[in-house]
């Protein structure tokens, strides 16, 4: 299965930024929508940002509305996430995957993605 490679990861002090980069390794036709997910230890998959590539709307949950902006570039087709505003609780391994469906209204829901990669490391630590 197709993975992609996310990048960009880091530490930073509560406050500051980071922008990660996922590079889909085969964006398809039938590709529909690409997210950002997130787990911290002890915790589930969370996704918090989804970009529909049909109509290019995004969604974000309301753990990083305000704070994390996602958005792609289709020269490279590479999908960022800019991140400010940083806290502790942010700290998990972030990840990207792709879906066949569209973006839902109702939420990122891991198990409608796939293609998932290693991850890159966010920490916010003072």
């Amino acid at each position: 299965q197709v993975q992609q490679v996310e990048s960009g990861g880091g530490t930073v002090q509560p406050g500051g930024s980071l922008r990660l980069s996922c590079a889909p390794s085969a964006l398809t036709s039938s590709t529909k929508c690409i997210a950002w997910f997130r787990q911290a230890p002890d915790k589930e998959r969370e996704g918090v940002a989804a970009f529909d590539i049909s109509d290019s709307t995004i969604r974000y949950s309301d753990s990083v509305k305000g704070r994390f902006i996602t958005s792609k570039d289709n020269a490279n087709n590479t999908l960022y996430l800019q991140m400010n505003s940083l806290k502790p609780e942010d700290t998990a391994m972030y990840y990207c995957a792709v879906s066949v469906w569209r973006c839902s209204d109702y939420g990122i829901d891991s198990r409608d993605f796939s293609g998932w990669g290693q991850g890159t490391q966010v920490t916010v630590s003072s």
